[in-house]
């Protein structure tokens, strides 16, 4: 009788404890999608009068599902259309894709006292950027290898609110190692970054055009992109080494005349010769070269357009700070703006707004390079000893929207320079675009309201005192940011957990 009543009770034991799983489960994951989103929904509509689609902007709405984007509907078509799920009416505000960041140093693992995953991607929420790759170095160790890019991912991982991706590092070591760099691809990262000059990381060292040769052949079999610091110092050329202490060292123009614009010419005519090897038929064809960070709008800017027209596979990028400051403007002592390439004079950036507004630049990027204060000098002052970099990753598009007003950038354009082409070179096919099938990364932001960056401004990288950008006034309000559908960002508030996704490359 015990024996078939065990038989009878067995299988409603089962069922019963399969229920009970499947509850926990599911309640487990309702909990956890509470946590990643401030919005309590996974199906759900955006609507706006201003939504910047590939097609241009459009008054409609979005519907979202478990993070992509289901369906556009344009507003003449809303009425008719069956509403399923949750509407979040944004009104006037300018409904984009989320802003794609491909040249940050977060600096984690190992100077996260710099930077950081948590804060460094708490900062691209807040400024509208869904998506950042982070760069090989300024973290130690530098990624340089499979080993290295393991450590990496391991510091991201549940720290970081946006997605991040990864760039590997060309360094002399493996640059002639094929197995070595074919390990670290790979593994992941998205493409390879290498430096034509000091980089300023003893475990990074510069390349020169016989290293990018080599890694531009192996980055060939996986059609993915070699992005490079161009800049070689010329030993003809007298450079001065002030002298420390002395009143000039806190003169900027000491600094500016320590990497003239032919340091990056001579760079890019280098890597204009390389480039030849990419052409069809050539030893490295299917690679593509990045020139990240000009700064030189003159001869080295020409050197690209040729190549360009030549046919060679090759794009360049450049930063906001070289568009918002130039030379004539920067105060002595004043280190936050130290950079390299430096900020040049006021001609020289009025020409890189006409580059990149005819197309000849392909986009923008924030070089967001951050360092301790200490690093930086500023009680000091001296330009040729402090840290160069500028901070400035949640501020990069009220920054491009208000500086670039009077040269009549238009929403299109920003999405071209900040999501489009950046999603393009970091092969991320489901971003950069409000398109039915994409990733729901997406900005909401307010183009005319203006805000003072002072000390009451909720800034969340982690030393603002050293951003250049503190203590000016722009527009371009971001008010709610999305990452694969969960609002990570509102109004100041943060998604509880940590939920953006390592990006990695197969």
């Amino acid at each position: 009788m015990d024996y078939m009543l065990q038989w009878r009770v067995l299988p409603l034991l089962t069922l019963l404890a399969s229920f009970l799983f499947l509850f926990y489960v599911q309640n487990s994951s309702k909990s956890s999608y509470k946590e990643c989103s401030l919005l309590p929904y996974q199906h759900y509509w955006i609507t706006s009068k201003r939504i910047v689609t590939p097609q241009g902007v459009i008054s409609g709405s979005v519907e979202i599902k478990e993070g992509k984007i289901l369906s556009i509907v344009k507003e003449e078509d809303w009425q008719g259309k069956s509403k399923v799920g949750h509407i979040v009416d944004y009104e006037e505000a300018v409904v984009m894709p989320g802003l794609i960041d491909v040249h940050v140093h977060l600096d984690d693992p190992g100077r996260a006292e710099w930077e950081g995953f948590p804060s460094g991607t708490k900062a691209a929420a807040a400024g509208g950027i869904t998506t950042l790759v982070d760069m090989p170095l300024n973290s130690f160790p530098s990624t340089v290898s499979q080993e290295t890019l393991k450590l990496k991912i391991k510091a991201a991982k549940e720290r970081i609110y946006v997605d991040v991706g990864f760039w590997g590092g060309l360094v002399p070591e493996n640059a002639f190692n094929a197995s070595a760099l074919e390990a670290l691809l790979n593994a992941g990262v998205l493409g390879l970054k290498s430096f034509m000059c000091p980089s300023g990381i003893n475990d990074f060292p510069m390349t020169n055009a016989s290293h990018i040769k080599e890694g531009l052949s192996v980055l060939a079999k996986y059609r993915r992109p070699l992005l490079v610091h161009a800049e070689i110092q010329q030993d003809s050329e007298i450079h001065l080494e002030a002298k420390d202490g002395s009143d000039d060292a806190h003169s900027y123009s000491t600094y500016l005349k320590t990497r003239p614009p032919s340091w990056e010419e001579a760079a890019i005519r280098e890597l204009v010769a390389v480039t030849k090897e990419i052409r069809s038929g050539g030893l490295a064809e299917g690679s593509h070269l990045h020139i990240v960070h000009l700064s030189d709008s003159s001869s080295s800017l020409e050197l690209i357009k040729e190549a360009k027209n030549g046919g060679d596979s090759i794009t360049v990028e450049t930063c906001p700070h070289y568009l918002a400051f130039s030379a004539e403007e920067i105060r002595d002592g004043d280190t936050r703006l130290k950079c390299a390439p430096p900020i040049r004079d006021a001609a020289n950036k009025e020409k890189l707004w006409e580059a990149l507004l005819e197309g000849h630049i392909d986009m923008l990027s924030s070089d967001h390079s951050p360092t301790v204060p200490e690093l930086k000098l500023l009680d000091d002052g001296n330009f040729l000893r402090a840290w160069g970099g500028i901070s400035s990753l949640q501020f990069v598009l009220p920054v491009t929207w208000s500086y670039g007003r009077k040269y009549g950038v238009t929403l299109e354009q920003l999405a071209l320079w900040w999501s489009e082409r950046p999603a393009k070179l970091a092969g991320q096919e489901l971003k950069g675009a409000i398109a039915t099938g994409n990733l729901a990364d997406i900005v909401i932001w307010e183009p005319d309201v203006e805000f003072d960056l002072n000390d009451d401004y909720p800034v969340y990288f982690k030393h603002p005192s050293i951003s250049a950008y503190m203590g000016t006034k722009l527009s371009g309000r971001v008010l709610a940011t999305f990452v694969r559908g969960n609002l990570v960002y509102k109004e100041g508030k943060h998604a509880p957990a940590a939920c953006g996704v390592p990006i990695l490359a197969r």
